[in-house]
C-alpha cells in the first residue's frame, strides 16, 4: 500500500490482482460495503505491428472477456487513451466493433497521443468526440460520482511532459465550483497528471493548479494510462493511480534508454497487461481500485 506523499510500483509479472483503498479496513470489510461503479481500460494500440505483442486485437478480447465475465456488470468503462497506435481510421473502426461487445450500458473515453497523430486530429473526434463537443474534455455524474475527463496530449512532443492549458484549466475550475467537498471525484487522462518521471515525459506539466482546486474534496481518484504499468501515489485526499496496457509492458522508469514497448517472454506477457475496477465504498464515502491480469482469464 503506498504511504501518503509516495509512489509504489507495482512488478506487472509478479502480481495478479492488488487491491487499494484510502483508510482500508481489512479486505472483508470494503467488500461487503462496496459497488463496482466502472472499468478502466487503457493503452491498447490497435494497429501496432511489434515483437512485444504481435496481436493486440486478441489480447484487448481477452480483457473485454475479463469485464464481461465479471459477477458484477460495470454500468460505466472508461478508456484512458491510445486506444489506436497510429490514429487511422481502420484502427478506429476495429476498436469501435471490439468495445460493442463489452457489456456496459455507458463508456467514455480521452485521448492518447497515438489517439491523435491523423494531421487533421478528426478521426479520433469524428467516432468518440461527441461526449465533449469534440474539445476532448468534459464531465457527467454517475453512481453519485463526478467523473471528469481531460485531454493532455494536443501539444505532445516525444520526451515532453503532457498539457493541459489554460482554458481547460479555468473549465475545470468552473466545472468544480458549487460541488459539495464529499462528492467523490474521478479525474481521468491519458498522460500522468502527476510527476512520475519527467526524463521521460511521463507528467504533466500544469497539473499543479487542478490539483489545488481538486484539494478541498474529500476523495479524489485520478485515473491515467501511457506509461503502461501500475503506479500509484497518496497525497492527502488525492489518489493517483496508473494503469496496464491490454497491449504491451514498457520498461520500469528510467530502466533503459527510455520508454517504448518492452519485450518479455510470451508467458509472461498475460501478467503484465490487465484493466482496473473503480468501487464505490459506502463507509465511508470513497473509492477502491483493484487491478487484474488478463492471465487471470
Amino acid at each position: 500500500m503506498a504511504e501518503p506523499g509516495r509512489y509504489s510500483l507495482y512488478p506487472a509479472a509478479s502480481l495478479r490482482r492488488s487491491i487499494w483503498r484510502r483508510q482500508a479496513p481489512a479486505d472483508r470489510t470494503w467488500r461487503d460495503s462496496a459497488s463496482r461503479c466502472s472499468f478502466q481500460i487503457s493503452d491498447t494500440h490497435l494497429g501496432i505491428n511489434k515483437d512485444a505483442n504481435p496481436d493486440v486485437n486478441g489480447t484487448l478480447a481477452q480483457a473485454i472477456d475479463l469485464v464481461n465475465g465479471m459477477d458484477e456488470q460495470p454500468a460505466l468503462i472508461i478508456h484512458t487513451g491510445d486506444i489506436t497506435h497510429l490514429s487511422k481510421a481502420a484502427e478506429f473502426d476495429l476498436a469501435q466493433q471490439l468495445f460493442s461487445r463489452l457489456r456496459t450500458t455507458e463508456m467514455h473515453t480521452v485521448p492518447g497521443e497515438h489517439d491523435t497523430a491523423d494531421a487533421a486530429v478528426t478521426e479520433y473526434f469524428n467516432r468518440f468526440g461527441r461526449a465533449s463537443g469534440n474539445k476532448g474534455y468534459y464531465s457527467f455524474d454517475h453512481a453519485g460520482v463526478h467523473f471528469i475527463g481531460l485531454i493532455n496530449v494536443l501539444e505532445f512532443k516525444p520526451g515532453g511532459l503532457g498539457t493541459l492549458g489554460a482554458e481547460q484549466l479555468a473549465w475545470v475550475r468552473a466545472d468544480l465550483k458549487g460541488r459539495a467537498a464529499s462528492t467523490p471525484i474521478v479525474v481521468f487522462a491519458h498522460m500522468p497528471l502527476w510527476s512520475i518521471y519527467e526524463p521521460w515525459g511521463w507528467g504533466t506539466g500544469d497539473a499543479q493548479p487542478l490539483m489545488e482546486d481538486l484539494r478541498r474534496f474529500g476523495s479524489v481518484t485520478v485515473l491515467n494510462g501511457h506509461i503502461h504499468q501500475i503506479v500509484q501515489k497518496v497525497e492527502g485526499n488525492v489518489t493517483f493511480h496508473s494503469a496496464r496496457s491490454t497491449a504491451y509492458p514498457q520498461p520500469a522508469a528510467g530502466v533503459g534508454p527510455g520508454p517504448g514497448p518492452l519485450k518479455v517472454p510470451a508467458d509472461q506477457l498475460p501478467g503484465m497487461l490487465g484493466i482496473t475496477s473503480v468501487s464505490v465504498v459506502k463507509h465511508p464515502r470513497s473509492l477502491a481500485l483493484s487491478d487484474t491480469t488478463i492471465a487471470r482469464s
